[in-house]
């Protein structure tokens, strides 16, 4: 990180320096992970779909599985539709997946590459699958990746057969497969029959069996995701990652959309809940109220802890829009709220929180870590509550830093354990008090140290 003093900041506008967010193609294709047999295909070269493989298999820390269109100078003078082709023949032939879900890369969408045209043009197997999304790095963010596939299984897949399933679809958004274990025992306690999309459970939480399996049990069946049509409503969480395709669904086969927030906290928990319950006529059970419950204790035994402390939160904005919420209901400033992915929406939502609140904080979409290093640099806080990335002004301010988001790559065993639901709010609890305590502590040891000196 550069040094500087708050007197040169930089106001740019066009310039990135330490993105908040990653390219479309690895929200692609983690959210064609989701689909029970999948294999993600990256229509551009051998470079990108490594990275994206690599950047997943970082953070899940398991084995991600994906095929490429493979580019070289031809393909990029001449089109890819040869190389896309030849690639789907031999995946079908070679790795035998029940569904391929393209997504295309900068070089692919800059040439002008006919995707749909190039499906329809290949040779699938009977009873085999391709579907597609356009993904282009230059727009958008790893969000907006996982969003267009996640509305390309529905252009694709989702059918109105008039027959009713009585079942609740739910879109997750870009989570955990911890989260969406989580978000799917909430529902199984209330009863409510439901179908998940995608669902990467099962797929990159899976569990060591001794033999490898290229395509674990987990993941949205295509039966599924046909079905969801026939679905009472689509439950959206988060407006960036996951509304598109409820709406997609609702054009399609007139499946109602509901959009929520991202159930991290008690506020959005509860709303996912009464939004359930209205919706299909069950009952909150015992087990969930005691949780929250449980919650509420929580945070009255351990406010003296984060009250009234200076947070920055940064991240994916349907995660950081909750995790802002949360904080506030906790006592806590977010100061500073700052996402990578571009969207007036963004700014709007979080602004009207804190202004609600009392809060006077900035807030930013479309934004880097530098900018949030310089306001740091203008009136530092206490805790800085995002991926990753924060390490390095976390090292530079000598400021705590709690990991929760995408990417944590330098962390194991997040991506098992939910920050959604009651269940995740009394994590999230625990990892902002530990971390506060934790700089108290050292921080009376050095007053402690100074005194013997």
């Amino acid at each position: 990180m550069l040094d500087f003093t708050p007197k040169e900041y930089v106001d740019r506008s066009a310039l990135v320096i330490n993105p908040a967010k990653t390219c479309q193609p690895v929200g692609a294709m983690y959210a064609a992970l989701g689909i029970h047999k999948c294999l993600p295909h990256s229509h551009g070269s051998q470079g990108c779909c490594a990275y994206h493989r690599k950047f997943l298999t970082r953070n899940f820390r398991d084995p991600v599985m994906a095929s490429t269109s493979s580019f070289t100078e031809g393909a990029a003078v001449f089109g890819g539709g040869t190389n896309l082709k030849t690639a789907i023949r031999n995946i079908f032939s070679i790795y035998d997946p029940d569904i391929v879900a393209v997504h295309t890369t900068c070089l692919s969408e800059t040439i002008g590459d006919d995707i749909p045209t190039f499906v329809m043009e290949a040779k699938v197997p009977e009873g085999k699958v391709v579907i597609h999304a356009n993904t282009p790095s230059y727009v958008g963010s790893h969000v907006t990746g996982f969003s267009n596939m996640v509305k390309g299984m529905v252009k694709y897949l989702a059918q109105n057969s008039k027959t009713p399933n009585g079942k609740v679809n739910i879109i997750p958004g870009f989570i955990n497969p911890g989260d969406m274990r989580e978000i799917k025992r909430i529902l199984k306690a209330m009863g409510i029959e439901f179908i998940m999309f995608p669902d990467t459970s099962g797929v990159l939480d899976a569990p060591m069996t001794g033999k490898y399996d290229m395509y674990p049990s987990g993941g949205t069946k295509i039966q599924d995701l046909i079905d969801s049509g026939n679905s009472k409503e689509t439950i959206a969480f988060g407006s960036f990652a996951s509304a598109d395709g409820a709406f997609e669904l609702e054009k399609k086969c007139k499946v109602p959309a509901k959009v929520l927030k991202t159930p991290i906290g008690i506020t959005a928990t509860d709303e996912f809940l009464m939004a359930v319950s209205r919706l299909t006529g069950k009952e909150i059970p015992q087990e969930l109220e005691e949780e929250r419950g449980q919650v509420v204790d929580i945070m009255v035994d351990c406010h003296y802890h984060y009250h009234g402390k200076k947070v920055a939160i940064f991240g994916d904005p349907d995660v950081v829009a909750a995790l802002t919420e949360f904080t506030l209901s906790m006592g806590m400033i977010p100061k500073y709220v700052l996402t990578g992915t571009p969207g007036e929406a963004f700014e709007r939502e979080v602004r009207g929180m804190l202004s609600e609140a009392g809060v006077d904080g900035k807030v930013k979409s479309a934004g880097d870590l530098f900018t949030l290093h310089q306001w740091i640099k203008e009136e530092p806080v206490d805790l800085l509550l995002g991926t990753t990335y924060g390490k390095y002004i976390s090292k530079a301010e000598d400021i705590p830093l709690v990991r929760i988001g995408f990417p944590v790559l330098d962390r194991s065993v997040h991506s098992y354990l939910p920050i959604t639901g009651y269940k995740g709010a009394m994590r999230i609890i625990e990892m902002i008090s530990n971390a506060l305590l934790d700089r108290q502590d050292r921080d009376a040891a050095d007053e402690d140290l100074e005194l013997i000196l």
